[in-house]
């Protein structure tokens, strides 16, 4: 059999549509080519690789948000809700109509309840309660509005801390920052709109799908940042390299990406142009932002930070200094919050106060710093983990320890600043803060309102892919308009 001629190839299946999809089918389907109908173009215009933004779709009340995400699940009985109730039951089994049908992540048999070795106080006006182990956080308490009725569907970390991100347990969906930098683009040219910072142990257990861009274009996924060694990797010249010698090469890679483009016109072309120009751009800009050794002394005692070192001190001076520079979404990622009791080390008695003195004395200082110089009014300041623990030992393989398990029936975070009702205690849990009793807030309610702080709509912030308009919140969330100020 003779080989195929170029004639045979122009009339192939896959050269046909190639060549025709915005031709013929254009035709058949022009009475669709409306700009309230074909969502994923007017959605998602492209110009120079950067999107056309969507929103706001009103007045927003926070300009920026910093996420100090707890990864490992701190826990809430311990922290934030006080139960007295299992002080005085502690070691008796828990009731079976708790846990009938229950599946636990590493607990079995009937466990028994589990009363916090730790203190709790009334803080401030507002009353308050917190563990000792937060004494800075503490003096803060008029200014957080503390939810105690935060629950989800995943009860393993990786999931979970994807669920949490996404709105998805699945990898494979736009995380949160994203989502901002899609519908609302960046308000400096100069660095990302979504950038992360890591400190703890370990990395998140969901990996980079907790900030990666899913299906949206992938100049919307987060920056890491680094606090110790070269702030971002791959930005700066090579050696040998001079910056006139870096432009020219990316002015050759944009004519050569363009000419594909023009070819293919596949937005990620465009998208891939902009991330260079970006990282170029970001040579001059990042090694002033991230020299926080430019910052007065009181500021480092505030904090506690030493310049140069990797901490989650650090980090959170870093991520005021990117807000006061117009950065839209900061993440800080601490991991270690994991307190099984499994082995030593592991308990609350040992690694919950650990890390709590690791941390509380950075995040107080955040606010406060935040609000001196006229910034919390417009940045949401987000705490909170993947899920919560549970009111019961873990008490694992017989472990003489005390530790929690996954829980993800009822867990706390808390909230400051950019339109949020400072001051406030939302939702109660039961007795022995196994379920939500009072005004429960899911995942995608947290997200639908963190969207409407930032101004947008969620069920109006979509974008189509695979034939499906996609949300953050999927098809569900509401608003928790108690939250708001």
């Amino acid at each position: 059999m003779s080989q195929p001629t170029d004639s045979w190839r122009e009339i192939t299946r896959r050269h046909f549509f190639k060549q025709s999809g915005f031709g013929i089918g254009a035709l058949a389907l022009s009475s669709l080519l409306n700009e309230s109908l074909f969502a994923s173009t007017a959605r998602s215009r492209l110009s120079d690789g950067e999107s056309s933004p969507q929103g706001p779709h009103f007045a927003p009340k926070a300009k920026s948000i910093i996420y100090l995400f707890m990864a490992g699940a701190p826990s809430q009985l311990d922290l934030f809700d006080h139960k007295p109730a299992l002080k005085q039951y502690d070691g008796q089994n828990i009731p079976e109509e708790f846990i009938k049908g229950e599946r636990f992540a590493f607990i079995k048999g009937t466990p028994k309840l589990l009363g916090s070795p730790f203190n709790f106080k009334r803080y401030g006006q507002s009353g308050a309660e917190i563990s000792d182990l937060l004494p800075h956080l503490a003096k803060h308490a008029d200014e957080i509005a503390i939810v105690r009725s935060l629950k989800t569907t995943q009860f393993n970390h990786a999931p979970a801390q994807i669920f949490m991100n996404t709105g998805h347990q699945l990898f494979g969906r736009p995380s949160l920052g994203a989502w901002l930098s899609y519908g609302l683009g960046s308000s400096n040219r100069d660095l990302p709109g979504f950038v992360v910072l890591l400190s703890g142990e370990n990395n998140p257990d969901g990996g980079k799908s907790c900030w990666g861009s899913g299906f949206l274009p992938t100049l919307h996924q987060g920056v890491e940042f680094r606090a110790k060694g070269e702030p971002v990797l791959f930005v700066s010249n090579p050696d040998g390299v001079s910056s006139e010698t870096r432009r020219s090469t990316l002015d050759a890679l944009r004519d050569l990406n363009q000419l594909r483009y023009q070819e293919a016109v596949d937005p990620e072309i465009k998208t891939r142009i902009a991330a260079y120009e970006l990282a170029y751009r970001m040579q001059t800009s990042v090694p002033e932002l991230t020299d926080i050794s430019r910052e007065p002394s009181q500021i480092h005692e505030w904090y506690g930070t030493q310049p140069g070192q990797a901490s989650f001190a650090n980090n959170c001076l870093l991520a005021r200094r990117l807000v006061e520079r117009g950065v839209r979404f900061v993440q800080l990622y601490h991991w270690g919050w994991d307190t099984h009791g499994n082995s030593i080390g592991t308990d609350i008695v040992a690694k919950l106060p650990r890390i709590c003195r690791e941390t509380d004395r950075a995040v107080a200082a955040l606010l406060e710093d935040l609000k001196q110089r006229g910034l919390l009014e417009s940045t949401l300041v987000m705490w909170g983990g993947e899920f919560g623990r549970t009111p019961v030992n873990e008490a694992r393989d017989g472990s003489k320890l005390l530790g929690r398990d996954h829980h993800p029936r009822a867990f706390t975070m808390w909230l400051a600043g950019g339109g949020i009702k400072p001051g406030l205690t939302l939702g109660q849990t039961d007795e022995l803060g196994y379920n939500v009793a009072e005004d429960p807030v899911d995942v995608h309610d947290l997200h639908a309102t963190i969207l409407h702080l930032m101004g947008l709509d969620h069920t109006q912030l979509t974008y189509k892919f695979q034939g499906r308009e996609f949300r953050l919140t999927d098809v569900s969330g509401n608003v928790v308009s108690k939250l708001l100020a």
